[in-house]
């Protein structure tokens, strides 16, 4: 008989809500120690960055447990993923890349050019980055939706040259799996690479005999890929150095205790690591999604490996709260990955959080919704870091590039202030390249 299961439960009723950090101390979180993992991987990116391919085909056989001939995916390989691929899946990849390409390509950005006086302007043009090396986990799962919401938003920036890297998988040859291969071929990239965890973040930074670098890397996965990610920063761009994934609710009694439920074992499936936290001020909603969680949870797969540790460990709580204006500042203390908003009056709700990756209003729009669906991107920003990141989209692969054109005219006018302030900062080389122009006289202001 499976054991039952409680999730730990944070009473912060009655008194008042600390502030800031403090407030943040006192809400669950996985143990996430990039900087320790930094370590393990610096000789393994070195020794991409000094032996290529050599170094890439040796990690896969001592990783994955595959000796490959090659680490580039033939093109043949592609295409027969793609005609082998089950039509059903097909289609459900094909509706999920449409929806998706109509909310990113809105967010395309056109230049924009403000005049700042006569004679004076300033234009604002936004340049895609040139090359990126797009990332798609393989270990527990296989993530054919990472594809998409990848190379969606690179695609509708216009990156010119956009590669993909998965982990070889020994029981396909020491290809990628077939349906992330797939999904690369339905969206039109035949560069892949069979490249996992640090050792494809490192063969994209360097590039080798086999991939070009690249200027930017982005996709989700394990801590090896977020220390490497680190590792590189400065040298390439990346999205962010993604956790495990998360997911918060914030409900009242008018919530399905079933949804609810439901939804936190649907994070919970990734990873012992993923977290799921329930924020209400019901006491009887608590106590029914803790009833609602033992059969679900006997319903399903993955049970010991992901769902009940995940559950069980110290990133997963019920929190208690007095009313949905506390739970609002703990949901925005908190930062969530994924926030469902499962009360009265949801959108209004939801018009009030500022920290979230994405927000998911109402009973009808479950964070598995966005994962495959939505439209929405589903790499997000975790750890708490929605504070300060935003997701992926069309401009995380896009630079803007002020333009400056100005008459003499124009830069006559504001001279006088150019040359006080480089003054004041104690830089004259800067108010002489304006006094250069006009004869080392500084025009009179008019």
């Amino acid at each position: 008989m499976l054991q039952s299961l409680s999730l730990a439960r944070i009473d912060l009723r009655g008194d008042a809500l600390p502030e800031g950090a403090a407030l943040r101390d006192l809400l669950p979180r996985a143990d996430f120690d990039v900087a320790s993992a930094l370590e393990k991987v610096r000789p393994i990116c070195e020794a991409v960055h000094h032996r290529g391919d050599a170094a890439l085909i040796d990690y896969a056989e001592k990783f994955d447990g595959v000796r490959l001939d090659q680490v580039r995916v033939p093109a043949a390989a592609l295409a027969r993923a793609l005609e082998e691929l089950d039509p059903a899946v097909r289609a459900a990849m094909e509706e999920s890349i449409r929806r998706a390409r109509l909310v990113h390509r809105e967010q395309r950005r056109t230049p924009h050019t403000t005049q700042v006086v006569s004679g004076g302007t300033v234009t604002e043009k936004w340049v895609p980055v040139e090359r990126v090396g797009l990332y798609a986990p393989g270990g527990r799962s296989v993530y054919p939706s990472s594809v998409i919401m990848n190379v969606v938003p690179a695609q509708e920036a216009g990156v010119g040259s956009v590669a993909l890297a998965s982990p070889a998988q020994a029981e396909f040859g020491g290809l990628p799996h077939p349906t992330i291969l797939a999904a690369c071929a339905l969206l039109g990239v035949d560069e892949v690479y069979a490249a996992g965890g640090a050792t494809a973040v490192a063969m994209f930074a360097y590039g080798t005999e086999s991939c070009a670098p690249a200027n930017m890397v982005t996709g989700p996965g394990n801590i090896w890929v977020a220390a490497a990610k680190r590792y590189f920063t400065g040298k390439i761009g990346i999205d962010a150095e993604a956790g495990p994934t998360e997911i918060a609710v914030l409900a009242d009694e008018t919530a399905d205790p079933a949804h609810i439920a439901s939804d936190l074992i649907s994070q919970a499936e990734h990873d012992p690591l993923a977290a799921a936290v329930l924020v209400t001020d019901s006491v009887g909603l608590a106590d029914a999604v803790e009833k609602e969680l033992q059969p679900q949870i006997a319903a399903t797969k993955h049970i010991e490996d992901r769902i009940r540790p995940a559950l069980a460990g110290r990133q997963s709580a019920i929190v208690l709260v007095d009313g949905i204006d506390e739970g609002l500042r703990v949901v925005n203390a908190y930062g969530a990955e994924h926030l469902e908003i499962q009360t009265v009056d949801a959108a209004a709700v939801a018009e009030r959080v500022v920290n979230a990756g994405a927000i998911f209003v109402g009973p009808w729009a479950p964070v598995s919704l966005g994962d495959y669906c939505a439209g929405s991107n589903h790499v997000l920003p975790t750890g708490g870091c929605a504070c300060h990141s935003s997701g992926l989209s069309v401009q995380s692969f896009l630079r803007g590039i002020h333009i400056v054109d100005y008459t003499q005219d124009a830069l006559a006018e504001v001279a006088h202030h150019v040359v006080t302030l480089a003054e004041a900062e104690d830089l004259p080389a800067h108010g002489a390249a304006v006094k250069a122009r006009f004869g080392w006289k500084v025009p009179e202001n008019k």
